[in-house]
This record gives C-alpha cells, structure tokens and sequence, in this order.
C-alpha cells in the first residue's frame, strides 16, 4: 500500500505533475487538490521514511525544483516526513486549514528564502558594528522580510534568513557581493534559494 508523502502546498492554478526523484521510493510528483488550493505528493511504501541525510535532501531539492520549474511558483513547504494515509486525508486536511494556506500563500507570494551567515576570521579584528550595518543598508531594504537565525559559534558575526522576490533576486545577488567586498576581512556565506520555512506558521499534522 501507498501513502502520499507532502512535500508542500500550492495555489490550484500552480499545480505541476512530472517525473522527480523523491523521498524514499516516490518517483513522480502530482497535485491533491481541496478548493482554491493543491498538496504537491509523491507516492511512497511507508507511514515512516528514514530521516536520513539523503532523504532530507531529496525533500529539500524537490521543493526548490516545485519553485523554479516554468518561471516558478509560490510553495508552502511541509517540513519533513508528512506522509497521510490516502488522498481523502490528504483534502480533508487542506480543507481544514485552507483559510491559513490561502493567507500564507498571498504573504510570501513570488518569494524564496536565501541565508546570508558573515564569519569572523581566527583571531577576530572585524568591526560586527560596521558589518551589520552594511548588511542593514545593503540586503534588509531589498528582502521583504528577514529571520533571526541563532548564532551557534562565537566567529558568527550575523545569521539570517531572508524572504526576497524572486524578481528582486539579481539586485540581491548584487547587494551580498557588495558586502563581501566592501568587508574582505570576514566570510561571506550565501546559501539557497530554499522554501521560505522560516517565514510561514502553518501547522498541518500528518495522519497515518
């Protein structure tokens, strides 16, 4: 027996339906559609897929393929591991949270999240003030919005998390290359574009 495993949540009008190399054995990606809004799945043989390093990327790779495949689409990523029983689960669920799927699908329309982490070099002598403030002039007046993210080692001077447009994305790409050389003494790290999981709060439970 199947199981739709989720891997994120669309407007109906961005449905896509193509072959992908998925999580666990899913080979094809395909719309569930509730109302004004569509579950992108793949099929697979278990309630409970592995947590494994390759499987969190195949989760991740799928979701930014749903967002850049034909010109892109708005997707409301599901965190890993949300496998239903079967399809009526699966609409029943979007029909119950459809309100804040439709809500959240218009806030962070046309958008990606991209990281941005600056790094100090052994040793120190960087000036955080005048870093963060670059930052502040040059990527927070383009992103429409920004995430916090912890600071798990003392070299971090920053680590964000940033929704841009995707038609801002070339002006961004500028902006964190200013960064980097107008601050050559630190390291730069750009990463992405990813889901934009730090800019939604849609709790949706799986049911197996």
């Amino acid at each position: 027996m199947t199981r739709p495993y989720a891997y994120g949540v669309v407007d109906v009008d961005e449905t896509i339906e193509r072959p992908i190399d998925g999580v666990g054995d899913g080979e094809r990606v395909y719309p569930i559609e509730n109302g004004s809004v569509a579950a992108l799945v793949s099929d697979i043989e278990t309630a409970s897929p592995e947590r494994s390093d390759e499987n969190v990327r195949r989760h991740d790779d799928v979701l930014r393929e749903l967002m850049t495949t034909d010109g892109g689409r708005t997707v409301v990523p599901m965190r890993y591991g949300m496998v239903f029983r079967d399809e009526v689960t699966v609409e029943n669920v979007l029909d119950g949270a459809s309100s804040a799927l439709e809500r959240t699908l218009r806030e962070i329309e046309g958008t990606e999240e991209l990281g941005v982490t600056v790094v100090r070099p052994p040793g120190g002598g960087v000036d955080d003030d005048a870093v963060r403030r670059t930052v502040a002039d040059e990527l927070d007046q383009i992103a429409a919005d920004v995430a916090e993210n912890g600071l798990y080692s003392d070299r971090l001077v920053l680590n964000r998390s940033y929704l841009v447009r995707r038609d801002e994305r070339d002006a961004f790409d500028e902006a964190v290359g200013r960064l980097e050389s107008q601050h050559e003494e630190v390291l730069v790290r750009y990463t992405g574009p990813f889901a934009p999981y730090s800019f939604v709060d849609v709790r949706i439970g799986a049911q197996q």
